[in-house]
């Protein structure tokens, strides 16, 4: 098991990738905070991880809300006295739209979203971490951070660019720390809220263009995650692992 004895908080994880990172941490014997906006969902999902045999809690936040993360961090430690692993995952958008078409309002809601949230959270846990001398972040960014091989929207693909820029800057801040900052870049995934933007045939000529031939699992990129996050990556630190199916090939 490599995770046991070990702290893990996921972020955006009631559902799709995020969820299925919770559980790959519990397989692994981590103990593991749920978090995501959707408290209910949270403590479902957290429910199910108990069910299993985990150690795990749901919890309420906006990842984005400096006093929500900071209860959130409280609460971790008060429970388990560390953390370990934080994976930065909250986030995503709701509609391909045209950037003439996008509003003020959706812009900041998706900056927000995918990349104040990655801030606040890593800044919340970096004090626990430093005391520790020992941390992996891990951030969740997107292919369309990589290149325009795939067309979503311009709000999501800025916040997911700034996503890997912010992962260089702090592993580079807080290697001596003995800390990790890495970064996973998923393809087009095959979660329940990717597959409602686009009708089945859209999806079908879409996965026809990866060059393995289908959308990504979210096991896929959780797996990418838990590697980055084990302590045999170590020695990886400021990167982004490109999760596509040769999708985008940088």
């Amino acid at each position: 098991m490599r995770f046991t004895d070990r702290v893990a908080i996921v972020t955006g994880a009631a559902r799709g990738i995020g969820a299925v990172t919770a559980e790959a941490f519990a397989r692994e014997d981590a103990r593991v905070a749920v978090v995501d906006l959707d408290g209910a969902a949270a403590d479902a999902t957290a429910k199910r991880l108990r069910d299993g045999g985990a150690d795990a809690i749901g919890l309420r936040a906006d990842a984005a809300a400096s006093a929500d993360v900071a209860a959130l961090v409280n609460a971790v430690v008060s429970r388990w006295n560390r953390v370990d692993v934080l994976v930065n995952n909250a986030g995503g958008f709701a509609a391909i739209r045209p950037t003439a078409e996008l509003s003020d309002q959706e812009w900041d809601s998706i900056v927000r979203s995918n990349l104040t949230t990655t801030f606040v959270c890593s800044r919340a846990v970096l004090p626990v971490m430093k005391r520790q001398r020992y941390g992996r972040i891990v951030n969740v960014s997107s292919v369309v951070a990589r290149g325009a091989a795939v067309l979503t929207t311009a709000h999501y693909a800025a916040a997911k660019a700034g996503v890997l820029g912010f992962t260089r800057h702090l592993a580079a801040e807080v290697a001596a720390d003995g800390i990790t900052v890495n970064a996973v870049a998923p393809g087009t995934t095959a979660t329940e809220r990717v597959l409602a933007l686009r009708s089945a045939a859209e999806t079908e000529r879409l996965a026809a263009t990866i060059p393995v031939r289908r959308l990504g699992e979210p096991t896929d990129i959780a797996d990418a995650i838990l590697f980055l996050a084990a302590e045999a990556a170590g020695f990886v630190t400021g990167i982004t692992l490109d999760v596509n199916g040769g999708q985008e090939m940088v």
